[in-house]
């Protein structure tokens, strides 16, 4: 079965290797370096330089923006689920996990928020996916609403520090899981 590895940067190497991903999302502020795995193809790998803020306007800092989003979903389709996708930010809390509900219903668009949702909030309690990512990811995806809605029935996630990788698992081609 597909999956969607989400990690904070810290862990990439090690969630990437052990999962035995090639494909690589990365959405750190504009300038933050790191070192890509080794087992990361480099023509697979899109980096997205925004900050994990919920609206324009915010001195220096890049909010998510909708080309950033587009692409995530064009990066997802292009994906070919052979191998588990990792999507990482700084902690793996907002940006990272917000990418990979906007990633999820890219390539299983039959999938319901709700349900999405919910095991997003089963396989990580501390998951606060950011707001901006959602609602581009909402409008774009034409969801009319209902991932917008679903990720705030979830609330909040527990304080984090940023040191709980988790795994979200795709339905088998847009059914639900067993």
């Amino acid at each position: 079965m597909s999956a969607i590895v989400v990690s904070p940067l810290a862990r990439i190497a090690e969630m990437a290797v052990r999962h035995k991903a090639r494909e690589m999302i990365s959405l750190l502020a504009e300038g933050q370096d790191f070192h890509r795995p080794g087992v990361i193809d480099p023509a697979r790998h899109l980096k997205l330089g925004v900050n994990d803020i919920s609206f324009a306007g915010t001195g220096d800092l890049v909010a998510p923006q909708e080309v950033h989003v587009a692409q995530i979903i064009d990066f997802a389709r292009n994906w070919d689920q052979a191998a588990p996708l990792v999507v990482h930010c700084w902690m793996g809390v907002s940006r990272s996990p917000a990418a990979a509900l906007v990633a999820s219903l890219a390539v299983r668009p039959d999938d319901d928020e709700v349900d999405l949702a919910t095991r997003l909030r089963q396989v990580s309690p501390y998951a606060t996916p950011n707001a901006r990512i959602v609602e581009i990811g909402d409008r774009l995806l034409g969801r009319g609403g209902r991932l917008v809605a679903a990720v705030r029935a979830i609330g909040r996630g527990a304080d984090a520090d940023g040191n709980a990788p988790f795994v979200l698992p795709l339905t088998p081609s847009g059914g639900r899981l067993p």
